[in-house]
């Protein structure tokens, strides 16, 4: 069969059998078979994928994917994001809409925990938006702030959606984890002054607490060392270039469970909490496995067909600005992201634009932070923002559609950052470049 009707009939079967209830996994391994059956024939299929899982899950990079979402599942379980939001609320909390900033900077600290947007969102959302409501918070703005905080949890590393894409696209682990650092913190800044306008603006609540004074800001920072020292031991194990994101991953997910096992308030259900986390770390990591192994049978069909090659050919030869290339690839990500969850963006769409990217000679780091940036914006958009959903489970008094519309504010807000790093790489690909253990 013509390689072009294969691509057309099994990228086809792949929203066919999505929109029946199939898995993302299995869509993207059917729809490979198939398409490779078309172009070649079943015994080339059978011969092909016999040990085709084993090579590609077979990766010493992956085992780091289990060990982050372990460790966020340990610090969670140790009380991190409740003293991290005591912390936050004693030196922003006097501010308009102070509140939700804390739940932000709760947001950001707890990424340094973990990488999951919604492990970020689930733990800062419990903890913070009853706090709110007791100051009389816009419903908007609180549930809305907290969903767009836990979208930093697969910015800032320790991100499992980073390694993900290091994955993929077989660019430096450490490297993509190290340039999350500088958005990470941009995002952060651009969502409090976001806040800050509105809250101003707003006709009522989002009134300021009482004031801390100094002393107490700096003596409350004590509860923050448990943060502190997980990054310090993640990145800056892996900057200094002494340890590998892999072994980072392991330090880092021990740290934690030492915390958990000291932890106060854990140590009555120590035995459930360890066991939820070991669970958790085990479903979540089967889940992107299985996601990796579906998308490289569909690549490897995309790369019989030369599909990969031709379209990045034909983009290299358009009579376009490369700029105008990468900004059209990046928008695509927009629409996907009212359907499709961050891991099933990437796996579609990476084959096709990441060769198209490197044969522009743009910097595969750089355009990988913004493709996760852009999929942030799709876990707060509707009808699949999955953020939304769990606060809406956590804030069962304020309707879904009034969530959907303070997470809004925030997208705008996310697009005003994706320019930004846009318009100046250096602000991704400086600190990277500049890592010791290159």
């Amino acid at each position: 069969m013509d390689y072009v009707i294969a691509t057309i009939v099994a990228t086809s079967l792949i929203f066919v059998l999505m929109a029946i209830g199939s898995p993302v996994f299995a869509a993207l391994g059917l729809s490979g078979v198939v398409g490779i059956v078309l172009i070649e024939d079943l015994d080339f299929v059978l011969n092909r994928l016999k040990s085709f899982s084993y090579h590609q899950s077979a990766s010493y990079l992956l085992t780091v994917v289990p060990l982050f979402i372990l460790m966020g599942a340990f610090a969670h379980h140790a009380g991190v994001g409740q003293r991290l939001f005591s912390v936050a609320r004693k030196w922003v909390g006097h501010w308009p809409g102070g509140l939700a900033m804390a739940s932000v900077l709760t947001s950001a600290g707890f990424a340094c925990t973990s990488g999951s947007s919604v492990a970020t969102a689930a733990t800062v959302g419990s903890v913070a938006i009853p706090e709110m409501k007791k100051a009389g918070y816009d419903p908007r703005l609180s549930a809305g702030a907290v969903a767009a905080g836990g979208v930093l949890g697969v910015l800032i590393p320790p991100s499992v959606l980073l390694i993900f894409y290091a994955a993929l696209t077989e660019v430096s682990a450490g490297k993509m984890l190290v340039a999350g650092i500088v958005p990470g913190i941009l995002t952060t800044i651009v969502f409090m002054l976001g806040i800050w306008l509105i809250a101003r603006n707003l006709p009522h609540g989002q009134l300021p607490v009482k004031r801390t004074n100094w002393t107490e800001r700096i003596a409350s920072l004590r509860d923050a060392w448990q943060v502190i020292l997980l990054f310090v031991v993640v990145l800056g194990g892996i900057y200094l270039g002494l340890v590998t994101p892999t072994e980072a991953g392991a330090l880092g997910a021990f740290a934690a469970f030492l915390m958990l096992c000291f932890s106060r308030q854990a140590r009555s259900q120590l035995w459930r909490h360890m066991y939820t986390s070991f669970r958790t770390s085990a479903t979540t990591t089967v889940m992107i496995m299985m996601t990796i192994i579906g998308a490289a049978i569909f690549s490897y069909f995309l790369s019989l067909a030369q599909i990969p090659q031709a379209m990045a050919s034909a983009v290299v030869e358009a009579p376009l600005n490369r700029w105008v290339i990468i900004g059209l690839l990046l928008l695509v990500y927009f629409p996907l992201g009212m359907f499709l969850d961050a891991f099933s963006m990437l796996v579609i769409t990476l084959p096709i634009m990441f060769p198209t990217v490197v044969s522009l000679g743009f910097d595969p780091i750089w355009f990988g932070i913004l493709a996760v940036k852009m999929c942030e914006i799709g876990l707060i958009t509707p009808p699949v923002g999955l953020n939304v959903y769990v606060i809406a489970g956590i804030d069962r008094s304020t309707p879904l559609s009034r969530i959907f519309q303070g997470a809004w504010w925030f997208v705008i807000m996310e697009i005003i950052t994706t320019l930004l790093l846009f318009a100046f790489p250096a602000l991704v690909i400086w600190l990277p470049d500049n890592m010791l253990g290159k």
